[in-house]
């Protein structure tokens, strides 16, 4: 891991390119779970035509996405693409079960007294979904990292982490090997440790 830190063959160019495909798939699949949620709650019909693409994604594997996906995208957005797909469900489900899960009689009262809809948000439904939200993101931030490098791997884009993967099972390098997937180990915890605690300052 050291050899490769001060190799001096562009390491951190190699996992800044990953990071950041990996962590824009994080976010929107992010915004757009909790967007197609609030749609779900907010229409019932949303809800009954989403249900079965979003059967569908959890359900078919990875690499069948890849595969899929190198028909009509080049390799470089993969894992973008990949991790946004494995994110997406996570988050609208629980999302949703959160919207569902906030108490009847507290929007009932807030609707009475005609409360302003930003209190509402910020003392109804965001304590309301805060804990399912959470626990989403915690689960999908190492799905976005397992599946976006699995990605990598399978389309292996030119200057990535997947690309390094690969190399090192072309060539039986089992050092490289293991010292690319523990600092995949470390940015993913680092990643989840740094994104939950300003969530939780954000939803606080």
């Amino acid at each position: 891991m050291f050899e490769l830190v001060t190799g001096g063959e562009g390491f951190f160019a190699t996992v800044g390119y990953t990071f950041a495909r990996i962590a824009l798939g994080f976010f929107l699949g992010l915004f757009a779970g909790i967007t197609l949620a609030v749609l779900a709650g907010r229409f019932r019909v949303v809800e009954v035509l989403l249900y079965p693409y979003m059967i569908t994604v959890k359900s078919i594997p990875v690499a069948s996405f890849v595969i899929l996906a190198l028909i009509w995208l080049t390799s470089a957005q993969l894992a973008s693409f990949v991790s946004f797909l494995m994110v997406l469900p996570v988050v609208y489900t629980n999302t949703l079960s959160g919207i569902k899960a906030v108490d009847a009689k507290l929007l009932e009262m807030a609707f009475v007294f005609k409360v302003p809809l930003g209190r509402r948000i910020k003392y109804v439904w965001i304590p309301g979904i805060k804990d399912y939200l959470l626990s989403a993101c915690r689960i999908s931030l190492g799905l976005a990292w397992k599946s976006g490098v699995a990605a990598e791997l399978i389309g292996y884009p030119s200057g990535s982490v997947g690309e390094r993967l690969y190399y090192s099972k072309v060539y039986f390098d089992t050092v490289d090997l293991f010292a690319w997937t523990a600092f995949i180990v470390l940015l993913s915890f680092a990643f989840e440790k740094i994104f939950m605690f300003a969530a939780r300052r954000l939803l606080k």
